[in-house]
């Protein structure tokens, strides 16, 4: 069942360790998933410890195993850099030519040059640079 923005629905237990979710309005990638005994009247519920894709700040929630959370459609893809300027680099995707621009993880200010390629992850419209 695809929605609009950008991402699904899914139930809490078919949810996985590496695989993204929804936290506030912010895409996070899962980093564990706890499960507890359902209570005498409750069902089992689920903890999830999750950390923003774009932010890099932890969270996590605690809800039903059948409870529905959105799940963000994540699209990859390879992009060539065209310039750099400052603390933003302009990029061209490889399949679809479209030309974007985003900030520069810190990680990457170093390895960034015209020409070369690297890889991108989309989400819920934002692109994040993530291999250089």
């Amino acid at each position: 069942m695809a929605a609009e923005g950008g991402w699904t629905q899914a139930e809490v237990r078919e949810l996985k360790p590496n695989r993204y979710m929804i936290i506030d309005g912010e895409p996070c990638k899962i980093v564990s998933i706890t499960t507890s005994k359902p209570g005498k009247h409750g069902e089992a519920k689920a903890r999830i410890e999750a950390i923003g894709v774009f932010d890099g700040q932890k969270r996590s929630v605690v809800h039903p195993v059948k409870h529905k959370v959105q799940v963000p459609m994540i699209n990859k893809g390879t992009a060539q850099v065209v310039s750099i300027m400052g603390d933003e680099v302009q990029l061209m995707d490889m399949s679809t030519y479209e030309m974007f621009t985003v900030p520069i993880p810190d990680e990457f200010k170093d390895a960034l040059e015209p020409g070369k390629e690297i890889q991108y992850l989309e989400a819920l419209g934002r692109r994040k640079i993530t291999r250089a």
